[in-house]
C-alpha cells in the first residue's frame, strides 16, 4: 500500500539518495562513517531498535532498510510502515524487508501526516540532521508524529549534532554536507533536542555517542 503527502516546506537533502548512492550507503554510512567519523558504531543503533521497536512500527527516513532488516521484533509478523520523501529509499527498504510486507508512505514529516496509525513505536534514525532549520524549528515533526502514536507508544532515533567535541575531519565533512544541502544541522544541539522532546513526551532520554545524539521517549 502506498500513500502520499507533501508540503512546500519539504526538505531537499533526500534527493541525494539515488540508486547509485544507496548502493554504497551501507558501506559508507554504517560501515565507515558511524564508527570512524560520527563515533557511534552500528551496534549502538541496533541496540536502540532492540530497546524500543514494537510489533506495530512506523519508520521515518528509512535509508536502505538495514536497521529494520536487522531489528528483532516482538512478534513473528510485525506490522511495519515505511515513510520517506524519497521513493528510491522506500523501494529499496521495502524490498529489503519484503518478508514483513511493509506498507509504504511517501510523506513530508514537516507537514501533518496522512491518516495512518496509531503506531506503538516510531523510529527516525539519521533523519533530523537532514531536515531544514534548527532543532526548535524541526520539532514540528514531533507534533506530527505524536498525532499518529498510540498512548504509551515509544519514539526513538539518532541524529548528528553540533556543539560537542568534534575531530577536525568530522567537522570538515559536516561543513561540506551542510554546504551541499545534504545536512542541515549547523544549529542543532543536544540541549535543544532534549528540551523539545521533554516538552512533548514523557520519560525522554537523550545520550551522546560521539557526534550522535540517541533519543528515546514515550507518548503519554
Amino acid at each position: 500500500m502506498s500513500l502520499q503527502s507533501g508540503a512546500p516546506t519539504a526538505p531537499t537533502g533526500h534527493s541525494v539518495y539515488t540508486p547509485l548512492a544507496l548502493f554504497f550507503y551501507d558501506a559508507w554510512v554504517h560501515g565507515f562513517s558511524d564508527a570512524l567519523l560520527w563515533r557511534c558504531p552500528l551496534r549502538e543503533l541496533l541496540a536502540l531498535y532492540r530497546r524500543n521497536v514494537s510489533a506495530n512500527h512506523l519508520d521515518i527516513g528509512v535509508g536502505t532498510g538495514l536497521l529494520l532488516d536487522r531489528a528483532v521484533f516482538p512478534a513473528a509478523a510485525p506490522s511495519i510502515t515505511l515513510m520517506d520523501l524519497n521513493t528510491t529509499c522506500l523501494d529499496t527498504a521495502a524490498k529489503r524487508i519484503a518478508r514483513h510486507a511493509p506498507r509504504v508512505v511517501q510523506a513530508n514529516v514537516l507537514a501533518p501526516l496522512p491518516p495512518i496509525g496509531p503506531f506503538s513505536s516510531v523510529g527516525l534514525c539519521f533523519l533530523l540532521h537532514c531536515v531544514p532549520g534548527n532543532i526548535p524549528a524541526k520539532a514540528v515533526a514531533f507534533d506530527h508524529i505524536k498525532a499518529v502514536m498510540a498512548p504509551g507508544a515509544r519514539i526513538f532515533g539518532a541524529t548528528i549534532v553540533q556543539g560537542v567535541p568534534t575531530p577536525w575531519a568530522t567537522q570538515r565533512l559536516m561543513d561540506f554536507y551542510n554546504a551541499k544541502g545534504i545536512f542541515s544541522n549547523r544549529g542543532d544541539t543536544i540541549e535543544d533536542l532534549a528540551a523539545e522532546l521533554t516538552a512533548r513526551f514523557s520519560d525522554a532520554q537523550v545520550c551522546r555517542r560521539g557526534q550522535v545524539a540517541l533519543f528515546e521517549a514515550t507518548r503519554s
